[in-house]
């Protein structure tokens, strides 16, 4: 599934909006030029105009150009949460994927309204699990005999949809700092664990946090009948892990760990949790997007780090920790495809728009879709 179809139940209102299209034409003809030399000017003064009715979320993965007026930066869910926390903030500019936007406004009140700037902007990982193949999956689980039995556990970087159908079913919303915090939550509430959409991040949560076995845990594969399993593979899984990935994350490979190891004397190896398992078992740290910031910022000075996560970040650190070396883990660059589209004439468009009184791109999700995925998400705010 993909274009605005995989988003999953989702309203695009305001300019451009064409739901007979691909995700992503969003402002044919009104774009400014990337070359503008006003464009910063530009930003500034729409900026101003909106004052305290508008607040500037960006992701710790956006270009610097667009981090430069972020009010607040931040991984996916502290973001979602700094927007519902201004309830003054009639607009909110969403610097992400539309997952992100989805559930700022899942969070958020109803007088408030979230643009994202460009709906181009997605998430290749969010777009593995489409609601219809989640609910055949679940659909057979039913049949099996163990639904009643199995909790899903779903990531953050999910459509609106899947945490909706997360909700409706008893099961919990993670992040990848809380992703063992809530599988040991799912665990006490039944005795299978059903972890979208990332299959790294539940496997290395399972193995490496709850102590279960790699044979424990089996792949789901929407693209195969009954997920390319046996029914006894289902039945006897205690985690059944959905085939999705991080296009970024998931590159990181162990020959990346190996040789920069041996072309860096004394560098330690910093790898976010969706990376491969046998990347984060030769990690010396893993962690969350905070918690490599933190990492970086707080280790020695004169310390080296090889960084497996997204390269505006790396980039980023690598900047504002001038005492340390930093490095990218792989000697490919790699930017976030997607997360990339937002760029500086993207949120100039969008604010001058909104400063003119014209809202466009307005991110809003169905009430029903809506209910069921606030019920997951505050089941997560509740996990001891």
């Amino acid at each position: 599934m993909s274009g605005l179809s995989s988003i999953g139940n989702l309203l695009l209102l305001g300019q451009g909006a064409d739901l007979s299209s691909e995700r992503g034409v969003s402002c044919t003809g009104e774009l400014p030029h990337a070359s503008d030399p006003d464009l910063v000017k530009r930003a500034q003064e729409a900026r101003a105009k909106l004052g305290n009715k508008a607040m500037i979320l960006g992701h710790h993965y956006q270009r610097d150009e667009v981090i430069q007026f972020a009010d607040i930066t931040g991984d996916s869910f502290k973001l979602a949460q700094a927007a519902a926390e201004r309830g003054d903030a009639e607009f909110v500019f969403f610097c992400g994927v539309h997952f992100m936007a989805e559930s700022a406004d899942i969070l958020t009140g109803p007088t408030q309204r979230v643009i994202l700037p460009d709906l181009a902007a997605g998430c290749s990982m969010a777009d593995m699990a489409a609601a219809n193949q989640v609910n055949d999956a679940w659909r057979v689980m039913q049949e099996l005999g163990i639904s009643t039995k199995t909790i899903p556990v779903t990531y953050m970087n999910s459509t609106a949809a899947i945490k909706s159908f997360t909700g409706e079913y008893g099961g919990t919303i993670c992040t990848s700092s809380n992703a063992e915090r809530a599988m040991r939550w799912a665990f006490e509430k039944g005795e299978k664990v059903f972890f979208l959409p990332d299959q790294h991040l539940g496997r290395n949560t399972a193995v490496l946090k709850l102590g279960l076995k790699l044979e424990d845990c089996v792949l789901w594969n929407p693209w195969k009948p009954r997920g390319g399993l046996t029914d006894q593979e289902i039945k006897s899984a205690r985690v059944i892990l959905w085939r999705g990935h991080c296009s970024v994350h998931g590159r990181f490979s162990i020959e990346n760990v190996n040789e920069i190891r041996d072309r860096i004397a004394g560098v330690k190896v910093l790898v976010h949790p969706e990376c491969q398992h046998e990347v984060v078992r030769a990690a010396d740290v893993v962690g969350s997007t905070e918690m490599i910031i933190k990492t970086v910022k707080e280790s020695p000075s004169g310390s080296s780090w090889a960084v497996g996560t997204e390269l505006n970040l790396v980039k980023r650190l690598a900047a504002s920790n001038p005492d340390k070396k930093v490095y990218f883990l792989d000697k490919t660059v790699c930017y976030c495809s997607t997360m990339n589209r937002i760029d500086l004439p993207h949120l100039v468009w969008a604010l001058e728009s909104v400063a003119n009184g014209k809202v466009v791109n307005e991110i809003k999700v169905e009430a029903k879709i809506a209910h069921h995925a606030r019920v997951a998400l505050e089941r997560m705010l509740a996990l001891p």
